[in-house]
């Protein structure tokens, strides 16, 4: 693959044979962050479960104390007084019938999907569309509600749904490149515990087996896995 002469000067900056600790490799993710735009910082963490067993999915939600710094777009699937509750909480889109018609057609342009139970019935026949881009209204992750309200305001403030993929990977905006390292590490920090708390009861052996930092358009940063650790406990 051919890298552009930005990316390989910042790899430059990536010894690939060392391991960072958590301030050290924001700061240095902060530094090669160099886009013409304020890249997200990523994080993956890959973890010693097999997501084909139920008992070993993880997923769960996470309210970052300073937010991912992006603007989320949230559609509210509800009726009535519901609806008005969803609009003075900052809703983008509100509505019912009209919104399931148009992701029905293919519209999919939001970020979060917050639905009230007495439409779950209906909503649930958009599961082909909604499931497989993270989209789907659940009450595990507080999408399925009668408090609408409260669930548009905490969303919109940083709360963010995660989901260990097929390979055992988690990923998350832990913010953003302008923002200061201690919010960085705050926000990574509060992710990782809420990790750690959701580790299944039949998962064996190593349960975090590494961790990366990455800006969106730069080069993976491996953290030390036991220093970091040590530093949440």
């Amino acid at each position: 693959m051919k890298r552009s002469k930005r990316y390989r000067e910042i790899a430059k900056k990536v010894d690939r044979d060392n391991t960072y600790g958590l301030e050290e490799g924001l700061a240095l993710a902060k530094e090669t962050a160099t886009a013409k735009f304020d890249e997200s910082i990523e994080l993956a963490v890959r973890l010693g479960v097999d997501p084909r067993k139920a008992d070993q999915m993880v997923r769960g939600t996470v309210a970052l104390p300073h937010g991912t710094g992006k603007s989320v777009r949230v559609l509210v699937l509800t009726k009535g007084l519901l609806a008005k509750e969803a609009e003075e909480a900052g809703a983008d889109y509100v509505g019912f019938e009209e919104y399931i018609e148009k992701i029905k057609s293919g519209w999919t342009d939001i970020d979060v999907v917050v639905a009230s139970p007495d439409v779950m019935a209906q909503v649930g026949k958009l599961g082909r569309i909604l499931g497989p881009r993270g989209l789907m209204p659940n009450p595990k992750s507080g999408t399925v509600t009668m408090e609408i309200g409260k669930a548009v305001k905490a969303v919109k403030a940083g709360r963010v749904e995660f989901r260990v993929d097929k390979f055992g990977i988690l990923h998350i905006g832990v913010g953003k490149a302008s923002f200061d390292i201690d919010k960085l590490v705050d926000n990574t920090k509060t992710f990782l515990e809420t990790v750690l708390r959701l580790r299944p009861a039949s998962a064996k052996g190593q349960y975090v087996r590494s961790i990366y930092i990455t800006p969106t358009m730069g080069v993976g940063i491996k953290l030390d896995r036991n220093a970091v650790l040590t530093e949440l406990r």
